[in-house]
């Protein structure tokens, strides 16, 4: 590898232009490719003497030698940048992971053009419409299609010569009225033109055109009393009115542009791609890019962009996006929408996008459910700007009602599921009436004792029910035990939801919708199950134990003997005084049921 120097005299070189960088390795592979809107600046900030990422100080030590492409735009950048990607696949790039062949729509290049899908596009010219998001999507359309229009399904050549020839009979599809017989002349090549003009109009969704048509054709037919053949476009004119009414229309005056939905996890980003034209959406499609080093938000955006505007052929100008993208495009215009049509168009964009997330992370669950776990753990990683992997979380809640029987619970979490057998109830010894702060610093601290005296394992989080004062309490006892900053802590307030950190005054707002949130509030929510099911326990047996030490010459061991027998005081009360004999004698037995008898006069 070269000496870190020799990369420097590289980078000290570098213009300062908008271009394209190649990391290569020792091997002479090339390892990364980026874009730069200013190439010495970007290169540059990779040889840091620290970097924050551990994924980017692995790919610097790799590096052997760069090169570099200039261009005239920062747009030329991101399209190059792109075709370089899709070309080399260098290791440390973004991947797109939706490994799907869509079927597309084609007119066939040929006499006559055929229509019908494939999932393989050649370059052979003819027309191809899509991709689409799945078959059942297209055989819609190519139904609507057959419906409306008799073309031809057979894959004969229909040169002129061939036809002159008579090489040709007609088949079944003609004789049913499904094709006009061009293989024998029956149509004129010009007519059937006609034909594949309006459906080029449908599958660009330009379906006004094609009604307005269909209207002109039946109102002339009609003038002409032609009724069978005004009959017959009128039910073509139902067709296609009511596929119409299927579509996803979302305003007639919005025409030729495309939305991006954007959603995102640890690991990769998904984006959904809607095509507009004519207020209908015509084209759709989910993909899944992965992450390999820390690429920002902007940056995949922008590398989804220029990839979907390559598969779809697009020239629409208007891109409605969830945020601007780090790289502009030229002629083209970014909006992000606060309201009204477009914004429902993003937000069906980002549904989509998020529905095709949660998809991917059931087909992982199902498939690899410790691969699952290991992401969510990675998610509330980050979210929380842990330094360890939660693997082992504790949460902590005191219960106590109108001041009465205080008591706390701790529950533990492994691989963000419940560990029931190691949750602890404890009863609150050293503080007198309802102080939740001095509860919560007395089982924190009762807690943390015990594992470190019995030298068992240690949570990576701690998770408080409470606010800011509940998790000072909380931090005052590891403190005391030597374990703070050792041990990750937060609080999480109820009202709100918000995370508190030590130390900061400031709470982090999870997306109610994250699954870091969702997990800390299971957490939570299981502590305070927990501990409200011990108070209720606790003051049940507070009351029965009252109730009969109240009478006179029974002590504990004669209660003991009671419930252990009858199990409940109401069972007692109506127990005969011959039974209670057999269980505490004579007479204790006449005792306990001569006080029932007269408290119950």
């Amino acid at each position: 590898m070269k000496e870190t120097n020799d990369i420097s005299q590289l980078v000290k070189v570098l213009p300062e232009t908008p271009g394209v960088y190649k990391y290569i390795d020792k091997n002479d592979n090339v390892i990364y490719v980026g874009k730069a809107k200013n190439l010495k600046k970007r290169v540059k900030s990779y040889f840091v003497k620290k970097q924050p990422s551990y994924k980017t100080n692995l790919l610097v030590k790799r590096i052997h030698n760069i090169e570099y492409i200039v261009v005239d735009t920062e747009g030329d950048a991101l399209l190059l940048e792109n075709i370089l990607i899709k070309k080399l696949k260098p290791k440390y790039n973004v991947l797109l992971k939706d490994d799907k062949t869509y079927p597309w729509l084609i007119i066939k290049n040929e006499n006559f053009p055929r229509v019908f899908y494939t999932r393989q596009k050649i370059d052979d010219g003819s027309e191809y419409y899509g991709p689409f998001p799945s078959v059942y999507t297209i055989k819609t359309l190519l139904s609507l299609i057959k419906q409306l229009y008799p073309i031809r399904t057979c894959n004969l050549n229909l040169s002129e010569n061939n036809i002159k020839a008579g090489k040709y009979a007609v088949c079944l599809e003609y004789h049913i009225g499904n094709c006009k017989a061009p293989c024998i002349g029956k149509i004129d090549e010009d007519t059937y033109n006609s034909y594949i003009d309006d459906i080029r109009n449908i599958v660009k969704g330009n379906l006004h055109i094609v009604l307005q048509y269909l209207k002109q054709k039946m109102q002339l037919y009609a003038q002409k009393y032609n009724y069978e053949k005004a009959a017959e476009t009128k039910e073509k004119i139902e067709i296609v009115e009511n596929y119409k009414s299927k579509s996803t229309i979302v305003n007639s005056g919005i025409s030729n542009l495309e939305v991006f939905g954007f959603a995102k996890d640890i690991n990769s980003v998904y984006i959904n791609y809607l095509k507009v034209q004519n207020g209908a959406v015509v084209g759709a499609q989910s993909t899944e890019i992965r992450k390999r080093m820390d690429e920002s938000d902007q940056d995949v955006l922008s590398f989804a962009i220029v990839e979907f505007r390559n598969m779809f052929n697009s020239n629409a100008k208007d891109i409605i996006v969830p945020f601007m993208p780090e790289y502009k495009l030229e002629n083209l215009n970014f909006l992000v929408p606060e309201r009204g049509d477009k914004r429902k168009l993003l937000d069906l964009a980002n549904r989509n996008a998020k529905f095709f997330m949660l998809d991917k992370h059931k087909q992982i669950e199902n498939k690899d459910p410790e691969k699952h776990t290991i992401r969510k753990l990675e998610t509330l990683k980050k979210d929380l700007h842990l330094k360890d992997l939660p693997i082992h979380i504790e949460c902590f809640d005191n219960s106590n009602i109108q001041g009465t029987n205080p008591v706390a619970a701790c529950v533990v979490f492994r691989n963000t599921r419940p560990a029931k057998k190691d949750y602890r109830h404890y009863n609150i010894k050293t503080v007198i009436g309802p102080d939740d702060y001095a509860s919560m610093r007395e089982i924190v601290f009762r807690r943390y004792k015990r594992l470190l005296d019995e030298n068992q394992a240690l949570p990576q989080l701690i998770i408080v029910d409470g606010g800011k004062g509940q998790l000072s309490a909380a931090v005052q006892s590891l403190k005391q035990l030597g374990l703070y900053g050792k041990i990750a802590i937060i609080g999480i307030a109820e009202r709100l939801e918000e995370i508190y950190f030590p130390e900061d005054l400031t709470p982090l707002y999870l997306d109610k919708n994250s699954e870091s949130l969702k997990i800390i509030q299971q957490a939570r929510d299981e502590a305070h199950r927990f501990g409200i099911s011990f108070h209720r326990d606790k003051r049940s047996e507070k009351f029965i134990k009252s109730e009969l030490s109240d009478i006179p010459g029974v002590g504990p061991k004669t209660i003991e003997e009671l419930l252990k027998k009858f199990k409940s005081v109401s069972k007692i009360k109506e127990t005969s005084l011959s039974e209670l004999e057999t269980v505490v004698g004579i007479a204790k037995a006449k005792i306990i049921y001569e006080y029932f008898t007269s408290t119950s006069l």
